[in-house]
């Protein structure tokens, strides 16, 4: 695995940047997995003067040797190693919306970056490389079709995956055919579903250090807070809370451990444990070693508990973890962003001193493993009622502000 980040980073070729000590605002949205912070962030990216990454900070962390399996056990990282190095990565994928499209020579490169993340192995080799940038450039000039990313992108995919269409199904957004393969590639530094390059995004400049915001989020950094004060010493940084009851975040885990396209964070057979997870290790051909979504500190103690347990646990670690560090945050729940995401919205713009944001016509489906429905939890409504009286999960959603009445879970 070193080779392969070693070859990664090399091929990826990210610039120095002085920039981190002259950001002077950074926003981090904390959360459980499942807990629709991707939605979350999609929107605020949306803010012209917000800054984000195309996906999360965890492979960029993989490419400097934080993390688990590099310089922690979990996904809990206190000192970070190569702050610079992190921070030179950060600033390489960080950008803004623009109304125009970034020129093809800078998409090439976006494009080339973040398909070395998701299949190192098959992009690093020498062939697989130079298809790679030949496909791209294919794909990529023709320019959009009528101003439509998604159908810019689905040809762009379609061309780099000519020859293996079936990887497409990976993709965020897309819709895996029934039946289809699980992912079975053991390298890879970006987590599935993979995100794709925003075409109608401009990079960050130097010029935007101290009047633009850097936003940005992912369920493991409720396990390292502390982490963005040392990569911007001089930043104020904001938190936002995102929670979710835990009816519907545990259904919404289970769904991912079950998908056989998405979610597969570590192969655990690289570190010597084997999983024996009742409703997962038994179910599907990959559940004996790939861990899903985050890692806990406590992750050891549930290699064998049910599935159920395994993702009560994700969601208790990530709060907790959370409301035990004692930092100021801006508390939100998912429920009410999805009823009134303009007031959502609003709260979360005034909070952080920007000019308001408008919230979509139709909020975007994203990282989803089924269309959104109301009460999907439903489908596993007796074994999630029995979790629900378990004493530390009515004392959390009382801690998070959430009813214990099922029907207001929607």
């Amino acid at each position: 695995m070193k080779d392969m980040i070693a070859a990664v980073n090399r091929l990826r070729g990210v610039a120095r940047s002085d920039l981190a000590g002259a950001v002077g605002d950074v926003v981090v949205i904390l959360g459980s997995s499942r807990s629709g912070s991707s939605l979350l962030k999609k929107v605020l990216a949306g803010h012209p003067d917000l800054a984000s990454l195309d996906g999360e900070i965890d492979p960029l962390l993989a490419l400097t040797g934080n993390g688990f399996g590099f310089s922690a056990d979990s996904d809990a990282i206190g000192a970070l190693r190569n702050a610079e190095a992190l921070a030179d990565n950060i600033f390489d994928e960080l950008s803004l919306p623009s109304a125009s499209c970034a020129s093809l020579e800078l998409l090439k490169r976006r494009w080339e970056k973040r398909c070395l993340l998701q299949f190192p192995a098959l992009f690093t080799e020498e062939e697989g490389h130079a298809g790679l940038l030949r496909a791209l450039e294919q794909g990529l000039a023709g320019g959009p079709d009528g101003g439509d990313e998604r159908q810019w992108q689905a040809r762009v995919l379609a061309g780099v995956f000519r020859a293996a269409p079936w990887r497409i199904d990976y993709y965020d957004g897309s819709a895996p055919a029934a039946g289809g393969p699980s992912f079975g590639a053991s390298l890879k530094i970006e987590e599935p579903p993979f995100v794709l390059p925003q075409h109608y995004r401009r990079p960050y400049a130097a010029a935007d250090a101290g009047r633009k915001m850097l936003l940005f989020k992912a369920p493991a950094d409720a396990y390292r807070i502390g982490m963005y004060e040392q990569l911007f010493p001089r930043a104020r940084i904001h938190y936002l809370h995102l929670s979710r009851g835990y009816a519907q975040s545990v259904n919404g885990l289970m769904d991912g451990w079950l998908s056989p396209q998405g979610f597969f964070a570590h192969d655990l057979r690289r570190h010597g444990v084997r999983l024996a997870i009742p409703g997962y290790s038994d179910k599907v051909p990959f559940g004996a070693h790939w861990w899903k979504f985050d890692l806990p500190p406590n992750w050891r103690d549930f290699t064998s508990m049910p599935l159920e347990r395994v993702c009560l646990n994700q969601w208790l670690s990530a709060h907790r973890a959370i409301l035990d560090s004692g930092v100021t945050a801006l508390r939100l729940s998912f429920e009410e962003f999805m009823a009134a995401p303009a007031a959502c919205l609003a709260r979360v713009t005034k909070h952080l001193g920007l000019a308001p944001l408008a919230a979509p016509a139709a909020l975007p489906v994203t990282m989803a493993t089924d269309a959104p429905a109301p009460m999907r939890w439903k489908k596993r409504e007796a074994l999630l009622l029995e979790l629900g009286e378990r004493r530390e999960v009515r004392a959390m959603m009382a801690a998070l502000g959430h009813p214990m009445r099922p029907e207001a879970w929607r």
